[in-house]
């Protein structure tokens, strides 16, 4: 029997919507894996401003799909709880006035046990929804759903590392998990990869999802330049602290030397010296450094100054780019559930590590490409907002979704922050 044209395209859409259903059900159920080993009181901590609590990360994911699919879009949705709206917006301004990040840890309730109230809540809602999906707002709704998972999906980065830094200020030194064996191999020698001069083309081509920071293509004059075949590892970077570099200004930008200075910064975040051999703070506790893995939890101004110790530069986020276009996306990610990097240098090809394990700052400031175009409307506040004393990371970390990444994803901190997965991938001029 052949489907007339109409009833083709509605078989389509039926299976696009199952397909959304499936990965909205996988994504949600990820950020509930990641906590499933906290306690109650471990929900509420917020250690620093930069820190949010994990029940609130899991309300605000709850909160977008509900503020931005059910309520606008589902003619038979009932808000769970209105002042939710005000509790759980974190920055949109044109929606409402948020409350204040920095006081997020202050709300003992609602509690645990209502936030999952309400994560169950949105979601039956969501699969009625998608169940009901018709083909007249199928067009609106899915780039709109999709916005929702990969958002979903960045704060199940952050989950993983707010709980790090939560965890790691305890003097008991919790254990989130317990330590897998993870493969090794030997560490290859740091090579350089000569990329030649000439216009280069970067950003989303427009096949597949992006965020609106990652387009459009646009071209580039590159110089001729080098980049190192594998990031930084720890023994490399202890040998920078070995070396005062720590206590030479000439390696540092001004503000990061106040920065040292004021923060007394000697080492990367979480690395401590006991008894003369460094331990660093781990989702397993207390570990001794592995010195082949690739250092992590520095600052862009601790990987600027360890650059220029080495006689090398950071590369460019247009550098990086263009120089692992033809790099598989593969690596060690959230998906593996190690939550640390490893020292397993396996590759099929002659770079190592680009993708998963560690962010690599660049030394590129967040800004907007030529001709790039917000969104319309409150989801416009996404990205652009932002493009202001921030520095762009590239690659994806051990605390990234396989699923998120790509050659284009352009990450963004202020460049003091260190409580990511970020680490050095080195170039250099020709």
């Amino acid at each position: 029997m052949k489907l007339k044209k109409g009833a083709n395209i509605l078989s389509i859409i039926d299976q696009k919507s199952s397909l959304l259903l499936k990965r909205y059900q996988q994504i949600r159920a990820f950020s509930e894996q990641i906590v499933n080993p906290l306690e109650p009181e471990d929900y509420v901590i917020q250690s620093i401003p930069e820190v949010s609590p994990p029940k609130w990360h899991l309300s605000h994911t709850t909160w977008f799909f509900e503020t931005f699919i059910l309520i606008p879009y589902y003619d038979f949705y009932e808000c769970f709880n209105e002042t939710y709206d005000y509790l759980f917006n974190s920055y949109y301004e044109t929606h409402g006035k948020p409350y204040p990040r920095h006081k997020r840890g202050l709300l003992s309730r609602p509690s645990v046990k209502e936030i999952f109230q309400y994560r169950n809540y949105v979601d039956e809602n969501m699969v009625s929804f998608l169940d009901q999906y018709k083909e007249s707002i199928y067009q609106e709704i899915a780039p709109i759903m999709e916005i929702g998972l990969q958002h979903e999906q960045q704060h199940q980065e952050l989950l993983i590392t707010d709980i790090k830094y939560n965890f790691s200020i305890n003097p008991l030194n919790p254990v989130y998990h317990e330590k897998d064996e993870v493969s090794c191999s030997d560490l290859p020698d740091m090579e350089w990869n000569y990329i030649e001069e000439g216009i280069v083309e970067t950003g989303h081509s427009g096949e597949g999802f992006s965020f609106d920071n990652e387009r459009p293509v646009h071209k580039s004059w590159l110089d001729a330049y080098s980049i190192a075949n594998r990031p930084v590892t720890n023994v490399e970077y202890l040998n920078f602290i070995e070396d005062c570099g720590y206590q030479e200004p000439a390696y540092w930008l001004s503000e990061g030397w106040t920065k040292i200075k004021e923060e007394q910064w000697q080492a990367p975040l979480y690395w401590e010296k006991i008894d003369g051999i460094w331990y660093t703070f781990t989702l397993s506790g207390m570990e001794k450094v592995e010195m082949n893995e690739p250092v992590t939890h520095i600052s862009f101004f601790e990987a600027d100054a360890f650059a220029r110790w080495s006689g090398n530069r950071l590369p460019t986020e247009a550098e990086w780019e263009h120089a692992m276009k033809q790099v598989t996306v593969k690596g060690n990610f959230a998906d593996n559930k190690t939550f640390h990097p490893d020292g397993d240098y396996t590759s099929d090809n002659k770079m190592y590590k680009v993708f998963g394990d560690v962010w690599e700052w660049t030394s590129s400031p967040y800004t907007q490409y030529p001709r790039s175009k917000p969104l319309d409307g409150t989801l416009g506040e996404y990205n652009a907002k932002f493009m202001c004393n921030q520095m762009v990371l590239r690659g994806g970390s051990c605390a990234t979704q396989s699923t998120h990444v790509r050659h284009t994803y352009r990450n963004f901190f202020h460049p003091d922050k260190r409580w990511q997965y970020s680490g050095i991938r080195l170039a250099r001029n020709e």
